[in-house]
């Protein structure tokens, strides 16, 4: 019993370590996004200071923050959406009526997930630059729907293969044909997991860097490419930058913790049957 207690201490200490770990950046951010710019520089650190809005009142006078909130929502929430109504059909074929290339398919969809971003750079912003899709929503839009497309197909497959096709079968008895299986049977069956999967999407591409700073310039310019606005060739204004994340990161903070029960939920299922 004393052994069993005493190893249920150690694991909630490690856990709390790891927690504390990797909580530390945000945290540090979050201290440093209230301090001026030389207290956020000195040496050693200031850990006891007089909190300050000066920043994020510099910041909102210099930028327009809405504007830059506004495209990150647009191009989140629609590369999800499309990622979504590509992805479904996608994962549902392969998943219930795999074809002899099936999974060299799902593998090569995987393999593009490994390429770093700046090998295609070139190319990427030619065809965009042709297409006229530089610095607008639409193309920052269809470009994350196809960076995390291949994550999306590989959640939702994991999530339509862990349903019985007993269930299916018997609503093909019944007469119903592919699509109404699809829409009245598995979509409700699998709902935790197209929520998670949309949820993971979300994320991704609020967080998307590379792409948002290389392809846009005033229009379509997100809160990642809104972040490295506040560094220049003379150096780094922590301070700002330090605000200027915090703002950008805020909202998807919230998000994802009002949502965490369903993310969870949705990464787990099937996982007991």
């Amino acid at each position: 019993m004393a052994v069993s207690l005493t190893r249920r201490i150690v694991v909630s200490l490690l856990c709390w370590l790891m927690t504390l770990v990797l909580f530390f950046p945000i945290l540090w951010m979050m201290i440093t996004a209230f301090k001026t710019e030389q207290q956020a520089i000195a040496t050693p650190p200031v850990l006891f200071f007089q909190p300050s809005l000066h920043n994020f009142e510099e910041i909102l006078e210099s930028a327009d923050y809405i504007h830059f909130f506004a495209n990150s929502v647009i191009v989140s929430v629609g590369s999800t959406v499309l990622g979504i109504l590509v992805g479904l059909p996608a994962a549902y074929a392969l998943a219930f009526f795999p074809g002899p290339r099936a999974k060299d398919l799902m593998m090569w969809m995987l393999s593009t997930k490994m390429m770093p971003a700046v090998g295609v750079l070139v190319p990427i912003y030619l065809l965009f630059q042709w297409a006229g899709l530089l610095d607008s929503l639409l193309g920052l839009t269809c470009l994350y729907m196809l960076v995390n497309l291949p994550i999306i197909v590989w959640m939702l497959f994991t999530f339509f293969r862990d349903v019985p096709k007993e269930i299916l079968e018997a609503a093909r008895m019944d007469g119903a044909g592919p699509l109404k299986q699809f829409v009245w049977m598995l979509l409700p069956m699998t709902m935790p997991g197209i929520a998670s999967t949309a949820l993971l999407a979300i994320i991704l591409s609020w967080n998307e860097a590379f792409w948002s700073i290389n392809l846009t310039v005033t229009q379509a310019t997100p809160l990642t490419a809104f972040i490295a606005r506040f560094s220049s060739p003379e150096g780094l204004f922590w301070a700002k930058l330090s605000a200027a994340s915090l703002m950008a990161i805020g909202p998807i903070l919230i998000f994802g913790w009002l949502t965490q029960r369903q993310l969870v939920r949705g990464l787990t299922f099937g996982a007991v049957k």
